[in-house]
């Protein structure tokens, strides 16, 4: 099963590779791949198109293995920021656990696996058995070995909680340094009050600038009220789809393709001049965003960023309870300007509860819905079930190359599809909690979705692919180790076909040759009109990568023990990912947000939580195996990881929630000497001015048709 997953998965997405390539090289006919697999380089400036494109000399060179592996963590660090840096240490902390992993698991745990009689192995068919006799369900109930995996689990806790602890101090001391040694950040120096009261014959602008030039006369600099700018939006989105088509329209080579017929769908009516309509069309819009910036300026929102002349006034500002009230002048860190998130700052308080409760819910019925692939999943890895709902298809299911491939790489493919699914889901429903920066919102999805995962992946296939699959086993916790011992070990096969599929395969295909985004472009180019617009530098979609890196994880960790087989496999994973992935944020991916490594908190707690269900599981796993003694002296290991965890929180995780006082002061003191202080107060007056005020201008001379048309020049 596994080596069919493996050979079929990587068979097809190579294939599909080589499709891709050849299909966008003969029909689009222009070198443009860097385009896609160096995007962020072109648009610094940092390539040169020299040669023409050709699939084989790209598929064979391996000179970007090593310049992705050259630049050091500092280099890596200037050139992509802290986050980048903090998503590489997840690689740098998996294969360390692994190396480890490895070598007590297939050098100790897998050979004393391998001699025991538990399961009676007919060694005549040693290649559909291999699996279950090196996993810990071969070896005797009762067995003295079953010790060796006792202190095995009891060493690898030890050694993960050390790692976990050298990560987190290691990290905590590089975002000090990134402070120390960062420019002065708008947002280190911004406050966003919200719930401003109202007060009459006085705008929400005077009020601010009244309270804060009162309380703050020494430090408060400047203030920026935000306004509904919704409708501004939409007209401007408007604009700027007619000025494309009007760019596309410029460019076509048969003047009679400008002409089409005013009727239903282009097909009735009398034919008018494409042109000469969306030149009148985007004069029209122009005209609307005018005036409703001329009436901008009174729909203002309860709600603005307050900067200020030092990071530890905003700090206290920050922190402390402004009014007498505390419903109102409620403050806290601002975001830097390219990280706001404008919607939601005109919704009100209860606008965002209800929003809260409805995205609560909305998790919970996409979570239930879930169950539908996964129970097709299960089904396809039990032929006999499929046998029974498809009756027609046993004869073609008897054939032994159909049901390898079905049992070991489909239902991985089919649970993939679906996943992917998953994380745009999430980033709308986190968008809609009243988040007012991009990175909390990533950040957010990222969280719901690793629970996700890890509930609808692992739990609900362990469960569903076991008759143990009842509501009544949350109303018996006690149980609960005992039933986990059962379930979890029969999916050791399908779990390793998932880190074949969804992991080797496609990190190797779909995140390095970007089929995605290269099939999208294709059908763009092809199907759809495309104007010459700017190249769009992606951004490393942490929202879905870091969860899927902490899940096979998770399966790593919690196999380790249990069929030590898996490790091989998560450890080709982690090695392929951390070159693959440092070629990604250097040459591809350009940071569009800095959080200061707040990511890092999240691996912390989901590292912590695959270890205390290696225990429960180690738990039940030695009750049943007859060594009651030793499932009982497994109790106190989730006690002790639970209390390291405490200790790790309350040690580290200040520092990353906020900068403390002595830093902050240190680097004011330091900005006092910086002669460019004074040009970075000045340039904050308006560093959080709304995106849709900044003057756009789309034409320069709308009345001729030849004329040229001009995107993005501020007045």
């Amino acid at each position: 099963m596994i080596l069919s997953a493996l050979l079929t998965s990587v068979g097809i997405n190579v294939a599909l590779c080589l499709l891709f390539f050849i299909l966008y090289s003969v029909l689009r006919n222009r070198p443009s791949y860097a385009d896609f697999y160096i995007p962020r380089l072109v648009a610094e400036g940092k390539f040169q198109e020299e040669d023409e494109f050709s699939v084989g000399k790209l598929l064979s060179s391996v000179k970007w293995v090593k310049r992705a592996w050259q630049p050091s963590e500092d280099e890596l660090l200037a050139n992509s920021g802290l986050d980048a840096v903090v998503f590489m240490r997840i690689f740098t902390f998996g294969l360390r656990v692994f190396r480890f992993a490895g070598i007590i698991g297939l050098c100790i745990l897998l050979p004393f696996n391998y001699m025991g009689n538990q399961l009676n192995i007919d060694f005549t068919d040693l290649p559909n058995k291999s699996l279950e006799s090196f996993s810990i369900s071969n070896v005797d109930d009762g067995s003295n070995r079953l010790w060796i995996h006792f202190a095995a689990v009891y060493i690898f806790t030890a050694v993960v909680c050390y790692l976990l602890y050298y990560e987190y101090d290691y990290i905590a001391s590089k975002r000090i340094g990134y402070f120390y040694s960062s420019k002065p950040r708008p947002g280190q120096f911004t406050v966003l009050v919200r719930s401003i009261p109202t007060t009459s014959g006085r705008s929400f602008s005077e009020s601010v600038e009244s309270f804060f030039s009162e309380y703050y006369p020494s430090t408060y600099l400047s203030h920026s009220v935000v306004r509904r700018t919704s409708k501004l939006k939409g007209l401007i989105n408007e604009a700027d789809k007619v000025y494309k088509r009007l760019v596309h329209l410029k460019t076509k080579k048969h003047p009679q393709e400008r002409f089409k017929r005013a009727g239903f769908m282009g097909l009735f009516g009398r034919r008018v001049d494409l042109l000469d309509h969306y030149e009148k069309k985007l004069e029209d819009v122009e005209g609307n965003v005018r005036i409703e910036r001329s009436s901008i300026s009174g729909k203002e929102v309860p709600a603005a960023f307050v900067s200020f002349k030092s990071r530890f006034s905003a700090a206290i500002v920050s922190h402390v309870q402004q009014g007498v009230k505390p419903t109102e002048w409620l403050t806290e860190q601002a975001p830097d300007p390219q990280d706001v998130y404008w919607p939601f700052f005109s919704a009100s308080f209860i606008k965002r509860w209800f929003c809260n409760i409805a995205v609560i819910f909305a998790c919970s019925f996409v979570t239930i819905l879930f169950l539908v692939p996964v129970l097709l999943v299960q089904g396809l890895t039990h032929l006999d079930q499929l046998e029974v709902w498809l009756p027609f298809l046993r004869g073609i299911l008897k054939l032994k190359i159909v049901s390898q491939v079905i049992t070991g790489y489909f239902p991985s493919l089919i649970l993939e599809m679906f996943l992917s699914l998953v994380p745009p889901v999430m980033i709308v429903l986190s968008s809609i909690q009243g988040y007012i920066a991009l990175s909390q919102i990533e950040k957010s999805a990222c969280i719901k979705v690793l629970w996700f995962t890890i509930w609808n992946v692992f739990f609900a296939n362990v469960l569903s692919g076991s008759a143990l699959y009842r509501v009544d086993v949350f109303l018996e916790p006690k149980r609960i180790p005992e039933l986990l011992a059962v379930a979890v070990p029969g999916q050791a096969s399908f779990f390793i076909a998932y880190v074949v599929t969804s992991g080797w395969t496609k990190t190797f295909s779909s995140e390095l040759f970007r089929l995605k985004r290269l099939f999208w472009s294709f059908l763009k180019g092809t199907l759809c009109w495309k104007s010459d617009e700017e190249l769009e530098v992606p951004s490393n979609p942490y929202h879905s990568e870091i969860p899927r890196i902490l899940f096979f994880s998770l399966l790593g960790i919690t196999y380790f023990f249990l069929a030590p087989l898996i490790l091989p496999f998560v450890l080709v994973y982690y090695c392929l990912g951390y070159v693959i992935y440092r070629n990604q944020l250097l040459n591809v991916y350009a940071p569009k947000f800095e959080t200061g490594g707040k990511f890092w908190p999240v691996v912390h707690d989901a590292t912590i939580f695959s270890l205390i269900l290696m225990h429960v599981i180690a738990i039940g796993i030695f009750g049943l195996k007859k060594v009651p003694l030793a499932s009982s002296l497994t109790i106190p290991l989730p006690i002790l990881t639970l209390i390291f965890n405490s200790y790790c929180r309350r040690r580290f995780l200040p520092s990353f929630k906020g900068y403390p006082a002595e830093c902050l002061i240190n680097k004011d003191r330091f900005d006092q000497s910086d002669p460019t202080i004074s040009s970075f107060y000045d340039e904050l007056a308006t560093a959080y001015r709304d995106p849709a005020m900044k003057p756009v201008r789309y034409s320069e001379a709308s009345e001729s048709s030849s004329s040229p048309l001009l995107y993005g020049a501020d007045k």
